[in-house]
């Protein structure tokens, strides 16, 4: 049995996203962030003047804060989800490659949005769209959303290179009304990278609200932290080698990558899209924050 396989079916995904979740939620309780959490799924703060018939007193009782109770056209976000499944995304060559944490990822974000009873969608990319599922709310769309998910995780695909700049556009294009666009991404482009920056500009024109997950693997990608002995080192996405020590190329990798990583953020900040640096090393609390805080700010 292929454990790579077996890891991700959809019943485990599922389970997975459940488990970040009520992690994160009972961590959110615990710490200042606490009025992000799951009760916001059935309530909203209660703003000065209205009326008060729909006050939650026991709620009120339990958190000191006055929520009042959501009703189900106060309730209609859509979302539309972004899974880059390039070659790069494959890396590290571990169960756990930065594809496993943003496909686990974006399976708790699903659940927490069906909990909402918003809208997701599910978008799959690499050099062009592979599969394109607009939002909906329904289970069975949220199943079939997991299964697109587990699917391609399962399969890894050979010298496969990410056109983002093409994708983000067609995007944009595609999703009329106003959602949340929520990308995970190396953003590690085959192309342009000005197009790239004009893709994301895009889709803030359309008004959409963004947040890149810039998911990527921070020890070897960005500090190129490797012992100085000879290495083979070869591009997934085009299958190209050399041979090197780390030590001969490291202080001129680190500053072309520290160029690009600063340039993406600046870019995002310019473009008022949420930059999320999301080292696949640490918790998944770092994607579910943002996402939340960002669902607030939509809501008003």
């Amino acid at each position: 049995m292929d454990l790579n396989k077996e890891l991700l079916r959809i019943d485990n995904l599922e389970l997975l996203a459940k488990q970040v979740v009520e992690g994160f939620i009972t961590g959110l309780h615990k710490s200042p962030y606490h009025g992000f959490s799951v009760e916001f799924a059935e309530h909203r703060q209660y703003n000065s003047g209205e009326s008060t018939k729909n006050i939650d007193w026991k709620l009120y009782a339990r958190t000191d804060r006055v929520y009042v109770k959501r009703f189900e056209e106060e309730t209609n976000l859509r979302c539309q989800i972004l899974m880059d499944v390039s070659s790069s995304m494959y890396y590290p060559k571990t169960s756990k490659n930065k594809l496993y944490y943003g496909t686990v990822a974006a399976a708790s974000i699903m659940h927490l949005l069906r909990q909402q009873r918003d809208a997701v969608g599910l978008t799959v990319f690499d050099d062009k769209i592979q599969e394109h599922i607009p939002s909906k709310s329904s289970s069975s769309h949220h199943l079939l959303l997991l299964k697109l998910l587990s699917n391609f995780y399962s399969n890894s695909p050979e010298n496969k290179s990410t056109n983002v700049a093409k994708v983000l556009h067609e995007i944009a294009e595609r999703v009329h009304k106003r959602s949340m666009v929520i990308i995970f991404s190396d953003m590690f482009d085959s192309g342009n990278v000005d197009e790239m920056f004009d893709a994301l500009q895009h889709l803030k024109f359309n008004k959409h609200e963004v947040i890149l997950f810039h998911t990527i693997h921070h020890e070897s990608e960005l500090d190129f932290d490797f012992e100085d002995r000879p290495y083979t080192f070869q591009d997934i996405e085009t299958g190209e080698q050399v041979k090197l020590f780390p030590s001969e190329v490291k202080e001129n990798y680190q500053n072309q990558v520290f160029d690009f990583y600063e340039g993406l953020k600046n870019r995002c900040t310019q473009y008022k899209i949420d930059f999320v640096d999301c080292d696949i090393s640490k918790p998944m609390d770092q994607i579910l924050l943002p996402f939340l805080v960002k669902r607030h700010k939509m809501r008003g």
